[in-house]
């Protein structure tokens, strides 16, 4: 509206008085109706022009300000009685957690991922039984105690006999390095990746 400095102070204090009519006075709506009339009697255009110097609107500006107030106070004046003086209730928010166990095996019920659990669990309850084994070592019992005697000696073996710990940690030593410089050479490639796009944008933002 192109309001001037006085005009904007007289705005903005009208507001203020019809907020603190409806949260400290707790007045109705035909009060605040009623006294907003009297204001703008006031300050609005007057035909005698006895008060020219707190004339400050006009026909127009008179006309917008009531109707920028009825559409933003009066119309939602009920909420702002309920914003401002209302007793509201404090809810207390909960959520309810559902944890959801494996089922037997006999339900229709997928098993876990085998990544998920560790390989005792999964051998001892969940990996199927080996029917091969069970059948091999009931023949084996069949055939009696003289033959099943060099398979024993031949188990108690142990096949880690030859070598020392010497040995055994200069292998996995060569392992472990061999991975360890193949893992280290692909973050060094995505480093530089990445280094060299985080180079290209700080080039586009000095250009910018």
């Amino acid at each position: 509206m192109d309001f001037s400095i006085i005009q904007y102070s007289k705005f903005m204090t009208l507001l203020d008085m019809l907020l603190h009519n409806l949260r400290t006075l707790h007045m109705s709506l035909e009060d605040s109706l009623k006294w907003l009339g009297e204001v703008m009697a006031e300050i609005g255009p007057s035909q005698l022009q006895k008060n020219e110097k707190w004339n400050v609107f006009d026909i127009k500006q008179a006309k917008a300000i009531i109707d920028y107030l009825k559409i933003s106070l009066f119309q939602h004046y009920k909420l702002y009685e309920f914003l401002f003086y209302s007793t509201r209730e404090e809810i207390v928010i909960g959520t309810e957690q559902t944890i959801e166990v494996v089922k037997p095996s006999g339900c229709l019920f997928p098993n876990p991922l085998e990544e998920g659990i560790s390989f005792d669990i999964y051998s001892t309850f969940i990996e199927p039984p080996a029917t091969l084994d069970t059948e091999m070592k009931g023949s084996d019992h069949e055939q009696g105690p003289e033959e099943s005697q060099p398979e024993t000696s031949t188990s108690d073996t142990d096949p880690l006999a030859g070598f020392t710990i010497e040995d055994v940690k200069s292998v996995l030593g060569q392992v472990t390095d061999d991975i360890l410089i193949g893992i280290q050479n692909e973050i060094n490639e995505k480093l530089q990746i990445q280094e060299e796009a985080f180079n290209a944008r700080i080039e586009k933002l000095k250009k910018a």
